[in-house]
């Protein structure tokens, strides 16, 4: 790398060793990958312990700040915390870079020297559409002040900077489109594939999609009874508290969740494992920034189906790297698994051009680089 040598800090309460999920996938790849390269990487995030968590990930630096004990509500406490410990860790080692998802900056420090930079995983305006809600006017807020307070933005996907436009300016501020990178150096997993077997992976909840795939996959039972349908990630709790996973069970008769398993989270190893032993993966999200799930299934050659909408058409060639349907309609989706199944030749086809598409579009180095390019562009 022929620039400085950076000091940036993520703002983020995901990373694989604390929860799972897309954005703490990214920053643990990124993170590490800078960290290799001599760059200082902090991710920096609200705890729930008493005491102040570090840890140290190949490198990177992780800090949980102590959980609000105080009589401060949540949202000043969070404020007062960050910024401090913000402060600490520029007196240390000067921070170039604080980046952090959409609503992130809106509770930092103007006056922070550092260069402030957002990455669009997808915020509070760009989901509201697809959950069907109206925009929480507190939210919307801090997000709009977090926009203003952005020296630069990144988007992970033209979609996500289209669709984000429609609702908030990026105040002709620097913006660069740079795709999530994917730890393309793994090999396959050595393991028998499980003809019978369908997987889905993230987090269970409606807008993944998972109730239009449980009423597809009872359409593609009634040809293929055998087949077995497994979904990895956690639950999904409704602000009463109440599981996703039980109130969808309760909505249909039981024979909608035949041959239907909930393994919940599992380690990345384990999951690229299983990932390996499917004959092919469905991800019939809503609502994608970019899909890492479907990336990292394409780069382990599978057959993937994912959304025509959102980054689905960015993501995936149809008929030639995968296959994309209309996630809101089961019928499509299970015509598309039946698909599959049916054109076992094709399916492998496609398989193995999604593996050469994600090591060509998505290798780790290059999209470094991007990153790299763009941080120095606005010190």
């Amino acid at each position: 790398m022929k620039n400085k040598k950076l000091n940036i800090v993520f703002l983020s309460h995901e990373y694989p060793l604390w929860a799972s999920g897309g954005v703490g996938t990214f920053l643990q790849t990124f993170g590490r990958a800078m960290a290799a390269e001599d760059h200082r990487i902090t991710i920096l995030g609200v705890g729930d312990k008493r005491e102040e968590v570090q840890l140290d990930d190949q490198g990177v630096k992780l800090i949980r700040l102590s959980r609000n004990e105080s009589r401060l509500p949540n949202f000043l406490y969070n404020s007062v915390q960050l910024n401090k410990r913000l402060r600490a860790l520029h007196k240390e080692h000067p921070i170039d870079i604080i980046e952090s998802a959409e609503l992130g900056l809106g509770i930092i420090s103007k006056k922070h020297p550092a260069k402030k930079v957002i990455r669009m995983h997808g915020g509070h305006h760009f989901f509201a559409e697809s959950e069907n809600r109206g925009v929480n006017w507190r939210k919307g807020k801090l997000e709009k002040r977090s926009f203003k307070r952005a020296d630069g933005f990144i988007a992970v996907s033209q979609y996500v900077k289209s669709h984000t436009a429609k609702y908030l300016s990026y105040n002709n501020k620097p913006l660069e489109i740079i795709n999530y990178p994917i730890e393309t150096d793994i090999s396959i997993p050595d393991v028998a594939v499980k003809s019978d077997h369908i997987l889905f992976a993230g987090t269970v909840c409606e807008k993944k999609g998972v109730r239009q795939l449980i009423e597809a996959f009872k359409l593609v039972r009634t040809k293929y009874p055998d087949k077995k349908l497994d979904l990895y990630g956690r639950d999904w709790y409704y602000p009463d508290g109440s599981s996703y996973i039980e109130n969808l069970q309760k909505s249909y008769d039981t024979s909608y969740f035949e041959n239907v398993t909930f393994h919940g989270a599992v380690p990345r190893e384990e999951l690229n494992r299983h990932y390996a032993e499917a004959s092919l993966c469905v991800f019939p999200s809503h609502m994608e920034t970019q899909g890492l799930v479907t990336l990292e299934a394409m780069l382990l050659e599978k057959p993937v189906i994912f959304s025509e909408y959102g980054p689905g058409p960015e993501t995936i060639n149809h008929g030639e790297t995968g296959l994309l349907c209309d996630v809101y309609n089961p019928k499509d989706i299970a015509e598309k698994i039946t698909f599959i199944i049916q054109h076992p030749e094709e399916a492998e086809t496609m398989a193995k051009a999604g593996r050469k598409e994600v090591l060509k579009k998505y290798e780790k180095d290059s999209i470094l680089e991007q990153n790299i390019v763009f941080y120095n562009s606005l010190l």
